[in-house]
């Protein structure tokens, strides 16, 4: 009997982990569609900046500014997005890796001499990114930016990150993250976000704006130094919110697998408990009826 007690109280566990995890699921998709809810409403502001630069590239005007310009690539940032909790899968370590061969290829691309810096944003990967920092990685610690962070401490991060550009501190600015393409499928993307490429902001020019004029006052140059740092913040805010997407995405499937894998074990182990039940009352049965023939 103490074998039935001990498999009543794992068959408890295993129903109150199965619960808790279908619970985390819930919240978990919840917050999922949060985000990509989030991504919707984006749309219409990233929509507008792309429609301003479009009409802006598709005029005779020749555009400078310090933060499409290009220069010698001497020091490199790379900002990676990850979580600040874990329970979502492999979710973090394959940023990671993924991370480390962006590295690798920085590396062969500008040469062994250039500085990398990684800036983290989420605790999980923080903690994994000091513990490879040294000589050769630097790594700069980001005090005021998690995944729960507003849209404003974002703002101020971005700015910070354009100043140190403009500073020459860095010679680029790269950003890692995980694109929210489903919520089954995830794809790690690899963005260049200083210097803005010119290349890609002609490449992504809608052709309807050739065919509809605009005057622009004071002057097609100003506006064009105004919109940019627009540009750069509504590309930082898409990159947050992928990430936040995905991350939730990952946890879902996490907590999918974690509730398929203790549904799978209750039921084996509800099938033991039967066995071990049916062949205990089958031997008190026996024991019944051998007394009744010794009689």
């Amino acid at each position: 009997m103490s074998t039935l007690r001990e498999l009543k109280t794992r068959i408890g566990s295993v129903a109150s982990t199965q619960k808790t995890t279908s619970a985390m699921k819930m919240i978990s998709s919840a917050k999922m569609r949060k985000a990509t809810q989030q991504l919707q409403r984006l749309s219409p502001y990233r929509t507008m900046v792309q429609s301003v630069i479009s009409h802006l590239l598709v005029t005779d005007e020749h555009f400078e500014s310090a933060l499409i310009a290009e220069r010698e690539v001497q020091r490199v940032a790379l900002v990676v997005f990850g979580s600040d909790d874990g329970l979502c899968g492999a979710f973090n370590i394959n940023i990671f890796k993924q991370l480390l061969a962006t590295i690798d290829s920085v590396r062969k691309q500008y040469g062994d001499h250039v500085q990398v810096t990684v800036v983290p944003v989420g605790r999980k990967l923080t903690k994994a990114v000091s513990k490879i920092a040294g000589d050769d990685l630097r790594m700069l610690k980001n005090e005021h930016l998690n995944t729960r962070s507003t849209h404003e401490e974002l703002h101020d991060f971005t700015d910070d990150l354009k100043t140190r550009f403009l500073e020459g501190e860095f010679d680029r600015v790269e950003v890692l993250y995980v694109r929210f393409k489903s919520p089954s499928r995830q794809v790690f993307s690899r963005d260049q976000l200083l210097p803005v490429s010119y290349q890609a902001l002609a490449e992504s020019v809608d052709a309807r704006a050739a065919n509809s004029p605009c005057l622009f006052e004071p002057d097609a140059a100003t506006i064009f130094d105004s919109v940019l740092p627009l540009h750069i913040r509504a590309m930082m805010q898409d990159v947050f919110t992928q990430s936040a997407a995905s991350e939730q995405a990952a946890r879902v499937m996490a907590m999918q697998t974690a509730s398929d894998n203790a549904k799978e074990l209750l039921d084996s182990l509800n099938l033991e408990y039967n066995k071990l039940r049916q062949q205990s009352i089958t031997t008190e049965l026996l024991d019944i009826l051998g007394g009744q023939v010794e009689r």
